[in-house]
């Protein structure tokens, strides 16, 4: 998804230019769950409830800012015809977070239905305000549908928070062209990488193979991922792990530390005038980005067309293949709907049953979560004439195969972020002292939990 300032994009809204990778980030939730463990308890459904609710004239409202998803509703509305979704777009992430939050305070105005990112969960669990959907009709295999990561994502134990949406496995996209015309390879380590930025700064002084925006924790936080390290934790009740500073999490950073100071890779905000006119221009040789990229890239750098192809992410010993996620969402149910069943039925059948997602995946252009789409030829052998007919889809369904499974995060991932930039933000930009930068950030992050009755660990 596209982030202005904080939320992941759907491929399509990328394309759109309708709403960007947030500038804060994207990602998701979970480890051993989405972090939580406080949603409503589930309630077991039998088939005549589920019978007796999907019969009955019910009106569910649906908050989501996935562009064109009345499509997906209306294949739903035809399933189940006294069932009747009223389509919301409440603003995206932080807006329609807030939105929510100011709902569930007053007790009414909540949706049914909404859609949350990944790393939010968390904070919506803190109030019980999520419902544990693992008792509701059809959910009972879902887990063997989707890769372990992203299921970790939306369950903790038996309990199912949100259905998954899309997400955002990270690779390589790069020019081809540039690439050749300066001697450079692809990368497929990070020494690789740091050998091909100098390579390629001293063959095109007016341009870098990449750019490191000082603005987008998003991204940085998803190398720590690729790289195994587990910089935050949460139990689900009082208890936080915040460890930026750990051996895996330290090594991205040293290296990232390394070509910026050397100025081997620019270091410009991402999602700006000056950061598109710079795909469009070639002014950055490479994105380091996730799997929305590739649809953003098309509707942003149109003139570059036939010139840029995908590859995995860089790894730090040769022959790795793991990677980490940026970006993606789910739906979930709001605790307090009157509705539970037909609400449920409304996250999962959009999002699982064939058609829906299959339109959501080639037609909304959101990178699917579910197995049997990136499985299928119709998605993974689409041959773009951007990426010069490489299958794009391919690779990045082979990243989705490699994120590491255990990552978690944190109840208030906002401060996360925006504490990103307010902290490594400075010392990008002025290609300062990251390593010490970034134990300020774990400092702060620490700080703040405790003022908000966290145990920090």
């Amino acid at each position: 998804m596209f982030e202005i300032p904080s939320t992941p994009l759907s491929r399509r809204a990328a394309l759109a230019g309708l709403f960007g990778v947030s500038a804060l980030g994207l990602a998701a939730c979970a480890g051993s769950g989405t972090g939580g463990g406080n949603g409503a308890s589930a309630t077991p459904v039998s088939s005549d409830d589920f019978a007796k609710a999907m019969s009955t004239k019910t009106e569910l409202t649906f908050w989501t800012w996935v562009p064109d998803i009345q499509n997906e509703v209306d294949l739903f509305q035809k399933q189940y015809p006294n069932i009747t979704v009223k389509v919301v777009n409440a603003g995206q992430g932080l807006d329609q977070y807030t939105a929510l939050r100011t709902a569930l305070k007053a007790g009414k105005g909540a949706p049914d239905v909404v859609q949350i990112e990944y790393q939010y969960i968390s904070s919506f669990l803190i109030g019980k305000n999520l419902l544990d959907l693992s008792g509701m009709n059809g959910f009972g295999d879902l887990k063997s549908q989707y890769p372990e990561w992203v299921w970790n994502q939306v369950s903790r134990d038996a309990a199912v928070y949100a259905v998954p949406q899309d997400t955002g496995p990270m690779g390589m996209l790069y020019r081809d062209d540039l690439l050749k015309a300066a001697g450079v390879q692809a990368p497929t380590t990070w020494d690789e990488f740091a050998t091909a930025a100098q390579t390629y700064r001293t063959a095109n002084p007016k341009s870098y193979l990449t750019d490191l925006p000082p603005n987008q924790a998003g991204q940085m936080i998803g190398f720590m991922w690729a790289n195994g390290a587990k910089p935050f934790a949460y139990d689900g009740d009082k208890t936080v792990t915040i460890d930026l500073t750990g051996t895996e999490a330290k090594q991205v950073v040293e290296f990232w530390q390394g070509l910026v100071q050397k100025d081997l890779v620019a270091v410009d905000p991402d999602f700006t005038d000056q950061w598109y006119q710079g795909l469009s221009a070639g002014t950055y040789a490479s994105w380091l980005t996730a799997a929305w990229g590739p649809v953003f890239l098309q509707g942003t750098a149109k003139n570059t067309s036939g010139n840029w192809r995908a590859a995995q992410l860089p790894q730090f010993t040769a022959g790795g293949k793991a990677t980490g996620n940026w970006g993606g969402s789910t739906d979930a149910v709001i605790a307090t709907t009157a509705n539970p069943v037909a609400a449920a039925e409304l996250a999962r059948w959009i999002n699982v049953e064939k058609e829906p997602a299959m339109e959501l995946a080639t037609k909304q252009f959101l990178f699917p979560p579910l197995n049997s789409v990136l499985q299928d030829s119709a998605f993974v052998g689409q041959t773009p004439e951007f990426y010069g007919g490489q299958k794009v889809n391919e690779v990045f369904v082979e990243a989705s195969k490699n994120v590491n499974t255990d990552f978690e995060w944190l109840p208030f991932m906002d401060t996360v972020y925006s504490s990103y930039t307010d902290i490594m933000g400075p010392a990008i930009t002025g290609r300062g002292d990251m390593v010490t930068a970034l134990s300020s950030w774990e400092s702060k992050l620490k700080d703040f939990a405790k003022s908000q009755g966290f145990t920090v660990k």
